[in-house]
């Protein structure tokens, strides 16, 4: 008690080192007043609500040259008018850098009926589709603020919807494609066993790969063979008669059956979610729906054109020898390439399954190419065929498979059927300099078809074609009219504390109420710039983070009055901070770790909580300790202060 009234007597007399302890050094003020302009700067861009827009490109579009199509200020006046003549009005259009267009609507129901109708007039039915049309929300964020990098915060499909989409995996595809696998170790079998089968075409119709024989002798041989291997509960092997020959019959029973298609849908899960990944979309949604159906959902997306291109390509790529003059006409194959024919070998060096990395870059000459890395055996098979090759072209054919939707009236409706096309085109034919290796490189291409390449490319291939049934933007999962109670009710709590603090705690709660703002304006900005998106979990953690603000400005305060009972004000506030720092830290750290591990364990609402509340903890301790301590310094850090309104 004695020591504090003798410092006091000091710091009102002549100048000390107690006083000189107690100063508020001039570059914290200087940095809260940076961080609060930053703050202020990058919380800016989420004041300009987005366009609803139409997104259009081409699908790899040929024009009759068979050169790539690009979209154009004329195309995109063709399509305003087409649009406008049916009674839309547009907003605006505008033409991409990446050969594009966007064109912004004044409401939804222009944006949807738009494209309910350019889906009509570019892409008419039965044909190849030429155009990806996609919905979209268009930012309106001024350039200037743009070019400092900032962006507004996305919101999640809980409050203000993004873009959903149900694919439907072509199962049947699937199950043939591993039936001919099957049917390859099958006849391998019966040849290391020297037994001869009538060859044909095509021997797996269905779940069942039949194989004749010339007698019955034969075919009982291979029985016998085959039974080693093939059995239950994963096939059943039977003896049959066709037309011609005695046959063995080679059929999946139905438990073996679901099994490939559920690794089916793991398999097409996993390359979507690595798609999904590569898109940078934050926290997504895809998951099963039912025996052949996946869902996903992109909750605040900005650019719902390239997620469609990419999740809507079932592709894969083969390596192969450009032909020799003395391979025979049933080696070679052959494709379009830059406006002639070039026949390639059909024997395959790698495929793209042998792909373990890509990434998109730029050539010697300053072109697009993609790099890539193969895995091990693919590495020593693109050895071993290029050392002897050397100064021979290599080729790259893309194999694609697209749906083609058609429609016929059956009992006076419509009825939609979808078949999937197989599209098989050269993207590459390059000379072979030197052996190749695990690492090449693939030239040729544009700039966004290298970068949806390399994303193919990482993301692996998936185990069954697949195509799109739904495609929608979605609203807010509560209801907008709850969405809007629950704004409003943060409001109001919002207002509540301030007021509260405003009266309990008369200057100091002022002061609270400032950093208290503050505090809101930084986690903002920071999940705006960071690419956060904000859902209903987001605001619950952001309530929280209001409440953990107050608090640790409720212990400084209590503490302060405390210490004004033995004190001088200019002693009791720094004192005051000072000792209830320790209870603060502990408090936000020990809630911080509990964030922090949600956020990795955990995953969609639960993670959007954590990032929320994570953000909130560090940036209210800066503001109730950093920032209130300096305004509170402004105001009461004079020596001739004697009385503080708390």
């Amino acid at each position: 008690m004695a020591d504090s009234r003798f410092v006091g007597q000091n710091i009102f007399g002549t100048q000390s080192s107690s006083r000189s302890k107690t100063r508020y050094p001039p570059w914290r003020y200087v940095v809260s007043l940076l961080v609060v302009l930053v703050a202020v700067l990058y919380a800016l861009p989420n004041l300009f609500p987005p366009d609803y827009a139409i997104q259009i490109q081409t699908d790899n579009k040929t024009n009759s040259a068979g050169q790539p199509f690009n979209i154009g200020s004329g195309f995109i006046e063709q399509v305003v008018d087409h649009v406008e003549n049916n009674d839309i009005d547009v907003k605006t259009p505008e033409l991409l850098d990446d050969q594009g267009a966007l064109i912004r609507f004044n409401s939804e129901i222009d944006r949807d009926g738009a494209k309910l109708l350019l889906e009509k007039w570019l892409n008419p039915e039965g044909q190849d589709r030429q155009f990806v049309i996609a919905l979209n929300l268009a930012d309106t964020t001024p350039n200037w603020l743009q070019r400092v990098g900032g962006r507004p915060m996305t919101l999640g499909l809980d409050l203000a919807g993004g873009i959903h989409f149900v694919l439907q995996v072509d199962m049947d595809s699937a199950i043939r494609n591993q039936m001919k696998d099957e049917s390859e170790k099958v006849l391998d079998r019966l040849r290391a066993a020297r037994i001869r089968y009538l060859s044909r075409q095509d021997i797996v119709t269905g779940q069942y790969i039949t194989i004749e024989f010339a007698d019955t002798d034969v075919r009982d041989l291979a029985m016998s063979t085959l039974s080693e291997h093939y059995g239950l509960p994963d096939f059943e092997l039977t003896k049959t008669q066709t037309a011609e020959n005695p046959a063995l019959q080679l059929s999946i029973t139905s438990s073996r059956l679901r099994e490939m298609e559920d690794l089916a849908i793991d398999q097409n899960l996993e390359g979507i979610r690595n798609r999904v990944d590569e898109l940078n979309v934050s926290e997504p949604l895809v998951q099963r729906l039912g025996r052949n159906r996946i869902v996903v959902d992109l909750p605040g997306v900005q650019d719902s054109g390239e997620a469609k291109r990419i999740l809507d390509k079932f592709a894969t790529l083969e390596f192969r020898l450009a032909a020799k003059p003395n391979d025979r006409p049933s080696e070679i194959e052959q494709f379009p390439y830059r406006g002639r024919m070039q026949e390639i070998q059909k024997e395959i060096i790698v495929e793209g399954k042998n792909v373990i990395n890509a990434r998109p870059g730029r050539d010697e000459h300053g072109l697009p190419q993609v790099n890539f890395t193969l895995d091990r055996p693919g590495g020593d098979r693109m050895h071993d065929v290029t050392k002897d090759n050397v100064n021979h072209s290599m080729a790259i054919l893309f194999i694609e498979q697209k749906p083609v939707v058609s429609s016929r009236i059956v009992d006076g409706e419509r009825v939609e059927s979808t078949r999937i096309v197989e599209d098989r085109r050269l993207i590459s034919v390059a000379n072979i300099n030197s052996a190749l290796s695990y690492n090449s490189r693939i030239t040729g291409l544009s700039t966004r078809e290298a970068k949806e390449l390399s994303i193919l490319l990482r993301a692996g291939a998936l185990a069954a074609p697949m195509y799109f049934v739904e495609e929608r933007t979605v609203g807010a999962s509560l209801g907008e009219e709850n969405i809007q109670r629950g704004f409003t009710a943060v409001v109001i709590g919002f207002l509540l504390v301030l007021a509260f603090m405003l009266i309990y705690y008369k200057v100091f709660g002022f002061v609270a109420n400032v950093a208290l703002t503050l505090n809101l304006i930084i986690v903002i900005a920071v999940m705006s710039s960071i690419g956060a998106t904000l859902t209903l979990p987001g605001i619950a953690g952001m309530v929280l983070t209001v409440g953990m603000a107050v608090d640790a400005n409720v212990l400084i305060f209590s503490r302060i009055r405390e210490e004004l009972k033995v004190s001088k004000p200019w002693a009791a506030i720094p004192a005051g901070y000072d000792r209830a720092f320790r209870t603060i830290l502990d408090a936000n750290l020990t809630t911080l770790f509990v964030a922090l591990i949600l956020l990795f364990i955990g995953s969609g609402p639960i993670a959007g909580f954590a990032v929320t509340l994570s953000i909130g903890i560090v940036t209210s301790m800066f503001t109730a300790i950093f920032v209130s301590r300096g305004i509170v310094h402004l105001i009461y850090g004079r020596p001739n202060v004697e009385k503080v309104w708390i």
